[in-house]
């Protein structure tokens, strides 16, 4: 593959293409040119793949056409701009926010950017995405950020999305506060970003669950005060034993099965928040026989990446070091077996895996 990737072609590209479920290939594609005048053209330097990529790699997103370039995520240089984009000029280091903001719609006045009318989630999704030597950004000024020149690019494209989706949908929409006791379900790369985000708030306890010791020493070394493997272990009675019988706080389930969704119903302590950050495929039961008395707050969302800058000013001081998750790298010419890698995560032991624009 090495030697093809030396074909030069101005008009054409590599990049990670989605053909259908279960097919997936490094192709050449047309390069993106300016098609609205508030369209930005980013090269990329790194990208990385997410959870939601193998979802779609399993047919799991309909709505995704083959054909469609995959990936959402990443940090590149500006290329080009449209004629109406006033915040970037060519030659700007970006940061791509997975979600599309036209800044203008009724979603996006109430900061709900996921759902704006005109964008929301659509690289990788409904247009193609940034597992590519270039990517076309639609609705640039309210959809990059400036990246400091001494800024670490691998670090920085951890808040293209996860780092984001943890922080506001596990850790905000969960109300974590100082002395809380905070239980993660799932320890992949979302749930230990959850983690790190969380210890913002000074919660007594950060309890994590997964199946994997890899995982589990992993959230050790990042802020765990206490672990349960979910197989040798009753999740449930231990979470309740350490918590003396009375439950956790906030309860974050980082799957997106139905069991991991019913663990955190039965451990959630009265007055207690259930946060759901997983994407569920499957109906999960919602036992109302034994919560409806227990004042308990249960919250979903789509990221909205409204923290965005927050976050980067937490990665810039050293106040949060999203690096630590990354675990592989790889170069563009090497994207499928990036993509094996990250498929099979547990045999791996991968995290977040970087793909570098090698070209």
């Amino acid at each position: 593959m090495e030697n093809k990737m030396q074909i030069t072609d101005k008009n054409s590209m590599w990049a990670v293409v989605y053909n259908g479920p279960g097919r997936r290939a490094l192709e050449r594609k047309e390069k993106p040119s300016i098609m609205e005048p508030t369209d930005a053209i980013v090269k990329m330097v790194k990208t990385t793949i997410c959870g939601t990529d193998l979802h779609i790699l399993k047919g799991d997103v309909p709505e995704v056409k083959p054909g469609t370039i995959l990936g959402h995520e990443g940090v590149g240089v500006i290329e080009a701009v449209g004629d109406a984009v006033t915040n970037f000029k060519i030659g700007d280091r970006v940061l791509i926010s997975c979600i599309t903001s036209d800044g203008r719609c009724e979603y996006c006045k109430r900061g709900m950017y996921s759902h704006c009318e005109k964008g929301g989630w659509i690289l990788g999704h409904l247009i193609n995405g940034t597992q590519a030597e270039y990517v076309r950004t639609p609705f640039a000024d309210t959809s990059l950020y400036h990246v400091p020149d001494a800024a670490d690019d691998e670090a920085l494209a951890m808040l293209s999305d996860i780092l984001p989706t943890a922080y506001e949908c596990g850790v905000l929409n969960g109300k974590v506060k100082p002395g809380d006791v905070v239980a993660i379900i799932g320890a992949g790369p979302i749930g230990l970003a959850t983690l790190l985000t969380a210890q913002f708030y000074s919660p007594s306890e950060i309890i994590v669950a997964d199946l994997s010791d890899y995982r589990l020493e992993t959230a050790k070394k990042l802020g765990a005060t206490k672990i349960v493997h979910a197989q040798k272990n009753d999740l449930v009675s231990e979470i309740m034993k350490m918590t003396d019988g009375r439950g956790v706080d906030v309860a974050i389930e980082a799957v997106g099965v139905p069991m991991t969704f019913d663990y955190c119903q039965r451990i959630v302590a009265p007055g207690g928040h259930i946060a759901n950050i997983g994407v569920h495929g499957k109906s999960a039961e919602l036992h109302l026989e034994d919560l409806w008395s227990k004042n308990i707050t249960i919250t979903t969302r789509l990221v909205d990446t409204e923290t965005t800058p927050l976050l980067l000013k937490t990665v810039k001081s050293g106040k949060v070091k999203p690096g630590s998750l990354i675990t592989h790298r790889f170069r563009l010419s090497e994207a499928m077996k990036a993509y094996d890698t990250f498929a099979n995560a547990d045999q791996e032991h991968a995290l977040k895996v970087i793909i570098a624009n090698d070209i």
